[in-house]
């Protein structure tokens, strides 16, 4: 199971549907305005990502709210800034995946994070 966030429908909906064809198993999120740690408690993500949007300190602030009562769930941010390669791990993520995205590389992220679905 992996949690979505992104703000821009359009790409929500490409990752959605990009995520299901492997089998992923998604819940899509347009914007940041959801209790987070509720969702969390009742779906148990294997992973989730938010989108890094702008400055990201709204992905930041959920990011740490998320770290600080599930310190194991691994947290991406998505971005199309060109520094998120060396600003993710300070600001507590634990990985990120750039816009645009390579589906082989976003595919090979979260496979260090969801384990294989037998079907």
């Amino acid at each position: 199971m992996i949690v979505v966030q992104e703000t821009d429908e359009a790409i929500l909906d490409v990752l959605t549907t990009a995520l299901e064809l492997e089998d992923f198993k998604v819940i899509s999120l347009l914007n940041y305005e959801h209790d987070f740690l509720k969702l969390i408690n009742e779906a148990k993500p294997h992973v989730v990502m938010l989108d890094y949007a702008f400055d990201g300190k709204q992905c930041i602030k959920i990011c740490q709210a998320i770290h600080e009562k599930y310190p194991h769930l691994p947290v991406l941010a998505l971005s199309c800034n060109n520094n998120i390669n060396e600003e993710y791990s300070k600001y507590g993520f634990d990985d990120y995946i750039k816009k645009p995205f390579d589906l082989d590389l976003l595919y090979s992220v979260l496979r260090k994070y969801v384990p294989k679905q037998k079907k």
